[in-house]
């Protein structure tokens, strides 16, 4: 799995012009279920979103987690990050998980989130052609790949 989380002042998601989900202060995450990730690899995950200090203390300094903050999370299905580029100019999708492992890995990533978070999160809807908007604060951004967990 991959993800790319975004620290933002808020974000949303839009399908066929009505909003579908909208978060403040928070982080909107981007995540890709590629071929061969299992409900481990969304363990770690949701570990590491929830523990992750990207929020600044009282000196200015990124020290704080989002669970410190109350801060609000938008979770968007993204398998365009799992695109391969190394022949030609046309990305190929072939390390990106069918839709009858991703869906299932990426509901239970979200659900997995919330309960650790302590508050639902927002999502996307899986497939959609889907308008999404953010206003990146720092701005912060941070990639994860579940195969480099080093």
């Amino acid at each position: 799995m991959k993800i790319v989380i975004q620290r933002v002042s808020r974000a949303s998601v839009t399908i066929d012009g009505q909003v579908k989900s909208a978060i403040g202060k928070g982080y909107m995450i981007l995540l890709g279920v590629a071929e061969g990730d299992t409900s481990e690899d969304v363990d770690w995950l949701v570990k590491k979103v929830a523990s992750l200090r990207v929020f600044d203390d009282e000196q200015g300094v990124m020290n704080i987690p989002i669970t410190a903050i109350n801060g609000e999370i938008l979770v968007i299905s993204q398998f365009t990050l799992l695109a391969s580029y190394k022949k030609g100019n046309r990305p190929s999708w072939i390390h990106a998980a069918k839709h009858e492992v991703s869906i299932p890995l990426y509901n239970e990533f979200c659900d997995k989130l919330s309960r650790e978070i302590g508050r639902q999160v927002g999502t996307g809807e899986f497939g959609a052609d889907m308008k999404v908007e953010l206003m990146n604060d720092g701005p912060v951004t941070i990639c994860m790949d579940t195969r480099h967990k080093e």
